[in-house]
């Protein structure tokens, strides 16, 4: 979602006549797209912002802007905590008029189809930083489609918080039959000149067997990224996620009968509050069973504003690098080799 918003911020920046510049010396604006997903993320943009501003007194002073999911903050705590920022803008504020993006790749286009997040699962941000959960118009991103296929694109990559509650939030009677992930899917792979759809991200809750029927098509990627978080019952239920360690594994065997050469990666946290060796344990059990292509694993971070910060942090740094270090060696290093 990051990198598709960055090119929608180069898109508005080049609509006003300005040039991409690589050197920051030469730069009269630098806007700094931040996210609030991790803990590490915001402290490298406070490292940035810092360094930027020490860097930048020795010669001329570009303006910074920041922007992106960190505008969740009050606009008080950002300037108390980012005093070298000269402006604060919301991501939303690059897009008004907008007709083009700076898009990087020359064969595949990304196409956010749907913005937010109703789902406030206890450790994340993204209902904070995003709002509630807004799906575009299905015939505004066929014809957004339509445009980029006669400028050469083949490949697209549908985005979305969670995709496949796209079209929920049409409140039209009888819209939802047809403003659906898996219409969508479907009326995309029509196109001819299409040769691959992508999406990120599926939740697995509300991933249903119409959404696994469209996913069978021969066009849809055939890599899945099903975020877990957890293999224990227990920590699911405290991160506020909508299943069980079963009900998971049950819809990954429904997924792989249906579509047999399918890949499937995951997110996993480590370390949420309240976690034990023997639940830890059990998240490493589940990721055996499902033998995943590739995991982004993340030790537990605390973030405002979220449920879980009013939780202990009770695991401890050493033990939560430990069970990353193990989860990477299972999942990713396993790949690398």
């Amino acid at each position: 979602m990051n990198e598709s918003d960055s090119e929608m911020v180069a898109g508005w920046y080049e609509q006003k006549n300005w040039q991409k510049t690589e050197n920051i010396g030469q730069a009269d604006e630098i806007v700094i797209n931040t996210c609030s997903v991790r803990e590490s993320a915001e402290n490298r943009v406070f490292g940035l912002v810092h360094n930027l501003a020490k860097d930048l007194t020795k010669g001329k002073h570009p303006k910074i802007i920041l922007t992106g999911c960190m505008l969740r903050y009050s606009l008080r705590w950002l300037r108390e905590n980012l005093p070298e920022v000269d402006e604060f803008k919301k991501i939303n504020e690059f897009s008004g008029g907008l007709k083009r993006k700076i898009r990087e790749s020359k064969t595949l286009a990304y196409i956010p189809i749907m913005e937010g997040c109703n789902n406030f699962c206890s450790y994340c941000v993204v209902p904070y930083a995003r709002g509630r959960e807004v799906s575009r118009p299905l015939e505004e991103i066929i014809c957004e489609t339509k445009e980029l296929v006669d400028r050469g694109y083949t490949q697209v990559m549908l985005l979305g918080q969670n995709v496949n509650s796209y079209g929920k939030d049409f409140s039209k009677k009888g819209a939802r039959k047809t403003n659906n992930f898996a219409n969508l899917l479907c009326q995309i792979h029509k196109l001819a000149k299409i040769k691959k759809i992508s999406f990120l991200t599926s939740n697995p809750w509300d991933l249903d067997e119409e959404i696994i029927e469209a996913m069978s098509l021969p066009k849809i990627d055939r890599y899945l990224h099903l975020p877990v978080q957890s293999g224990s019952d227990i920590i699911l239920k405290k991160m506020n996620r909508r299943y069980s360690a079963k009900e998971y594994l049950d819809l990954i065997k429904k997924i792989r009968e249906k579509i047999t050469d399918i890949q499937i990666g995951t997110d996993i946290i480590v370390g949420f509050p309240g976690e034990t060796n023997k639940e830890f344990k059990e998240t490493l059990a589940l990721c055996k069973k499902v033998n995943f292509i590739k995991a982004y694993v993340a030790m537990y971070s605390p973030r405002m504003q979220t449920a879980a910060y009013k939780m202990k942090n009770d695991v401890s740094p050493t033990e939560k690098r430990k069970r990353w270090k193990i989860l990477d060696n299972l999942i990713n290093k396993k790949q690398r080799r």
